[in-house]
């Protein structure tokens, strides 16, 4: 009865690169996390799509570059056909515009491949559970594609500066001056150790923190922290 249940929360991942010793060590380095299973592989974008279907794995860790069809329009059509499995790009690529396409095409997270194996483990548990994951260094991208879209959302609706202020301070209230501090710097792009670097804090306090900011504020994931803080002004708009 427990080897059920274990197996039920098992994440089930499906890996997605041409590169073979790549993808191995992948496969090596996730069977060490608790609570991940991978389930299959794939080198091409075509494959992906097919194994997506057979095995219907949680999450789907994706590059970009790969023979026959890219890992974005895989993307596109996975999320299509299988709308509850995720996928994480896992990619070399840190362009604004292969982010922002990811986004587009369905993409629940993005993570380049220099980032800390801690990192892959929290981005697919992250997205495994409904939420998102973005590489701390591409959140400039996103402030950028939001505010594009205020703007044009501004000059059609006027400004409602006094409401948001007033809605500004009400949401606040809950949450302490350093989830203010740690609420800014995330959506500024910083990561983890950075901030715990700037607050002299531990990372486990920075973590403990965070979760804090999106429990009570009931914001799902950085996205949406992103979009709260250029909502309220918490954070500059990208010029």
């Amino acid at each position: 009865m427990l080897d059920a249940s274990i197996h039920t929360a098992m994440i089930q991942v499906l890996l997605v690169d041409d590169h073979d010793i790549l993808r191995q060590g992948l496969k090596m380095l996730l069977s060490m996390q608790q609570g991940i299973k991978v389930v299959g592989e794939a080198r091409t974008g075509k494959e992906a799509i097919a194994m997506a279907k057979e095995l219907m794995p949680d999450v789907v860790v994706m590059d970009i570059t790969m023979p026959n069809m890219d890992g974005l329009e895989a993307c596109r059509h996975i999320r299509n056909e299988q709308p509850t499995t995720q996928v994480l790009i896992l990619t070399m690529h840190e362009s604004e515009e292969y982010f922002l396409q990811a986004l587009r095409m369905g993409a629940a997270g993005y993570l380049v491949k220099k980032a800390a194996p801690s990192d892959l483990q929290m981005a697919i548990s992250s997205i495994a559970q409904g939420g998102a994951f973005l590489y701390p260094g591409l959140a400039k991208a996103l402030i950028r594609s939001f505010t594009a879209h205020s703007t044009v959302d501004t000059r059609a609706t006027g400004d409602h500066k006094m409401t948001n202020s007033s809605n500004l301070a009400q949401a606040l209230q809950v949450l302490t001056p350093r989830e203010i501090e740690v609420l800014k710097l995330v959506a500024e792009g910083y990561t983890n150790q950075e901030i715990a670097d700037q607050l002299t804090l531990s990372i486990k306090t920075v973590q403990a923190h965070r979760a804090n900011v999106m429990e009570k504020l009931e914001l799902r994931d950085i996205t949406h922290l992103v979009r709260f803080a250029l909502r309220y002004g918490l954070i500059p708009p990208e010029p």
